[in-house]
């Protein structure tokens, strides 16, 4: 990956809204939703037509949706041009996808259709759709929302995104551009590996982070919540009781809470490892295959590429060097002397020998010395010292 470069970042506050601004702001959610599912209709029409159906052509419907629809009028033109975008970013990453042979399940690659009971509201705003006036933030349409300023904004937002989360509570989401905070160089490099019992491991000692548990400590509430939702489930077709919906409720706050702890520890990890090394090598490691393994619900529980997403945020923040090594053989390889093991070691193996030049240490601490080696921080050895080489090698 190389040095990374700072990119826009995301300011999020919560919202207070009265009961007319969650009724103007609904309304505004459901015409542009109206809009996103008729942009999949006409997609799919010129899909099956054998015809294009590009960005200019669902602006021109568009404008006459609105000119045809009275209610659509009443609406903001911001918020709907911007589900338009949306739709279109939406096909494109799911073109992508079936260039890359990624199954999705639809040949056409085209998004889903939005349905109002099963996609929670998200309402994207340009910097001619809304504005901050004495610390509210007022949207066009003649919304005006309360915000919980808990930090101030360092510059002046180029858009905002409002959306609603699990628990039904709002946020804004503004968009600044990115301004790196440098570091104090310290000359230190540092390779990480990731795993399941210890959630990552670094080459310096010290500056493991053991699996968080977060998720393990709500086990016994999510339960109690689940056979209280058991007991009140529905027939098909009746409504949900309150009490149905309060159960669910709670379980997602729960669950709420555990994704915040972990991101909380991530962050403060990822921070402690930014302000001690300049350079760090981090394994790319894809943990897809866990989640059809016995280790399925550790392995979610530890949350690895959020972890990893936060360190490559926060490096990309403070401007340090971080490179992203393929995670092949790293196991099987030797960091001392770069031998590679004939057979794969099995996961109850926890101890790494060499064969070739004899080193012997814990198995993840030598995959995250293979990954300083790898990533170029540590070309002369863990120990700094050239290998060896024997006659053979110096002939070749």
């Amino acid at each position: 990956m190389g040095k990374l470069e700072t990119r826009k970042a995301r300011f999020r506050y919560r919202l207070r809204l009265s009961g007319s601004a969650l009724e103007v702001l609904t309304a505004e959610w459901d015409r542009c939703r109206w809009v996103w599912n008729e942009c999949v209709a006409t997609a799919l029409a010129a899909y099956q037509a054998g015809e294009e159906c590009g960005p200019a052509r669902l602006d021109r419907k568009l404008t006459g949706w609105r000119a045809a629809h009275e209610w659509l009028r009443d609406g903001s033109s911001v918020a709907q041009q911007q589900a338009v975008r949306s739709f279109g970013i939406a096909r494109a990453a799911a073109l992508k996808d079936i260039k890359n042979r990624v199954p999705i399940g639809r040949r056409h690659g085209l998004p889903r259709f939005k349905c109002k009971s099963r996609v929670r509201p998200s309402l994207n705003y340009t910097r001619r759709g809304f504005r901050l006036k004495d610390d509210r933030l007022l949207l066009a349409g003649g919304i005006a929302l309360t915000v919980v300023w808990s930090r101030p904004l360092p510059q002046e937002p180029s858009s905002v995104r409002i959306y609603q989360d699990s628990l039904g509570h709002w946020y804004a989401s503004f968009v600044i551009p990115g301004s790196a905070e440098p570091l104090p160089a310290t000359g230190r490099a540092v390779g990480i590996d990731w795993g399941v019992k210890v959630l990552a491991t670094a080459s310096a000692d010290g500056h493991d982070l053991s699996h968080p548990a977060h998720g393990k400590r709500i086990e016994a509430e999510v339960a109690r919540r689940r056979r209280s939702m058991a007991r009140r489930r529905p027939d098909s077709g009746d409504g949900c009781s309150k009490g149905y919906l309060a159960a669910r409720h709670l379980m997602a706050k729960a669950y709420k809470k555990a994704a915040r702890q972990r991101q909380e520890t991530a962050r403060k990890w990822a921070k402690r490892l930014v302000r001690e090394f300049d350079q760090i090598a981090v394994e790319d490691f894809r943990p897809k295959f866990m989640f059809k393994s016995t280790m399925a619900r550790k392995a979610s529980d530890a949350a690895i590429a959020a972890t990893k997403r936060e360190l490559i945020a926060m490096a990309r923040k403070h401007g340090r060097d971080l490179q992203l090594v393929n995670p092949a053989h790293t196991t099987t390889d030797c960091a001392q002397c770069g031998a590679r093991t004939k057979t794969a070691l099995p996961l109850s193996e926890r101890t790494y020998s060499c064969g070739s030049c004899g080193h012997r240490g814990p198995r993840d601490k030598n995959s995250a010395m293979v990954m300083l080696v790898r990533a170029g921080f540590n070309p002369t050895g863990v120990e700094s010292t050239r290998p060896d080489r024997s006659p053979v090698d110096q002939a070749a």
